[in-house]
């Protein structure tokens, strides 16, 4: 069979052209899964059966998510994290490099210890564009610092968003037939936080450090006047409530029980009201549900594709084509994982699609596990950054245009692109070699 022809390979082409013209990701998945199985030879029924069937594989991963978004709500409901990034942004004053850098550690932090995702955004940022404005500051760089901290810490640091990608990684890569844990993730990860920590100072420190004007406009603080500044008993609960998160998941290596404890001890301690339960839910919906059901489809679609019986034709073929060449190898599977990423708009949903046919592939051609790891993560991470459709990108442009005067593709997914997604590749092409 022609690789041009392999079944596997359309699908994933479908994939990426019908996700870079902005058709919604989940009918996206559906059609290229049903496509792959067409050319395969199996009937659209069997292949929408054996699609259902394989949403299991992403189960818990889609539960955490759920249970996660609520209790992001919830804690942003308490206003304890949006009331320590203002205290913090007191404190740093007038210093245009710390404060980014501050700015990147608070998104940071939004990730794993207090994993309220991008719930921070919105009531932290708008307040702040007044002080922006007076220290001409860059708002591409504050874009840059915000996806630096929405991004990397989930990247390296097996907690909160770290685990649900860690544990993707390793469970997608040992269904595929190469055993890792998510602690054997974690122990390689490192390499590309680095290169996006290098990519944050390129962008602060060079790239975006001329004084830049904007027009002193009214911005909407209504959010942000909704916090108060005392500690409350809501935010003495809301904090027992980071730290039980914190033990359960250490205990019980899963984040959805930990995230569960998380709200029932915001519900017993009275930092929510028993009646806005319901409410919180809605929100976590509202907040991950698109991410859990693209979770849910993509599992389905790598049961799809292997079913289809061609992705060992398919590796052959591409081995053949590369000439046995790791480095083309490398290079052409971070490019692909950059055209699913940017279209589908999340690494997580990524990784299953990927797995299919990276883990496969980098056996066969000699690459260690420790090497297929570092290509794995960054093909997954790839694009996230630059893509229009990422909470990594979505998130910082929401507030930091509350004036009108940021536009979402050359103000934050251009510079976020430059600045993380070409590190990632060279850093990811290269250490894989030697690793």
């Amino acid at each position: 069979m022609s690789i041009f022809l392999n079944p596997v390979l359309i699908s994933v082409i479908l994939l990426c052209v019908l996700c870079l013209f902005k058709l919604n990701v989940l009918m996206s998945l559906v059609i290229s899964a049903l496509a792959g199985a067409v050319l395969a030879g199996i009937g659209v029924p069997e292949a929408m059966s054996i699609l259902c069937d394989g949403f299991g594989a992403n189960a818990g991963t889609a539960l955490a998510y759920i249970f996660l978004g609520t209790f992001a709500s919830a804690v942003a409901a308490t206003g304890l994290a949006d009331m320590m990034s203002k205290k913090l942004s007191k404190i740093i004053g007038k210093n245009r490099l710390l404060l980014l850098l501050v700015l990147a550690g608070v998104a940071s932090l939004s990730q794993n210890l207090v994993p309220v995702h991008i719930a921070f955004i919105p009531i932290m940022i708008p307040p702040l564009l007044t002080l922006f404005n007076a220290l001409h500051l860059d708002r591409r760089a504050v874009a840059c610092s915000l996806a630096f901290g929405l991004k990397a810490p989930y990247i390296v640091i097996p907690f909160g968003f770290g685990a649900i990608f860690m544990g993707i990684i390793a469970d997608n890569m040992t269904a595929n037939g190469m055993q890792v844990a998510i602690a054997d993730v974690a122990s390689v990860n490192w390499i590309l936080a680095l290169a996006m920590f290098a990519g944050l100072m390129i962008a602060i420190a060079l790239s975006y450090r001329k004084p830049r004007s904007y027009q002193a406009l009214e911005v909407d603080t209504s959010l942000t006047q909704a916090v108060g500044d005392a500690i409350t008993r809501a935010h003495l609960v809301t904090i027992a409530a980071v730290v039980i998160v914190v033990i359960v998941q250490v205990i019980s290596e899963s984040l959805a029980l930990s995230a569960l404890f998380g709200v029932l001890v915001m519900i017993i301690g009275g930092a929510i009201r028993y009646n806005q339960v319901d409410e919180h839910f809605a929100s976590g919906i509202k907040l991950m549900g698109m991410i859990a059901m693209i979770m849910l489809v993509a599992g389905g679609y790598a049961e799809v594709m292997k079913a289809t019986g061609s992705v060992d034709a398919l590796v052959e073929a591409a081995v053949a084509v590369m000439g046995g060449s790791k480095w083309i190898a490398a290079i052409v599977i971070t490019l692909i994982g950059l055209l699913v990423t940017i279209g589908i708009g999340s690494s997580f949903s990524t990784v299953p699609v990927l797995a299919v046919l990276y883990v496969p592939l980098c056996q066969k051609l000699g690459f260690s596990v420790p090497a297929t790891i570092l290509l794995m993560s960054a093909a997954a991470a790839l694009g996230d950054a630059g893509s229009p459709a990422s909470d990594t990108t979505l998130g910082p442009t929401s507030s930091l245009n509350a004036d009108g005067q940021h536009d979402h593709i050359f103000d934050t997914c251009v510079p976020t692109f430059l600045h993380y997604n070409i590190p990632l590749m060279l850093v990811s092409i290269v250490a894989s070699q030697f690793i």
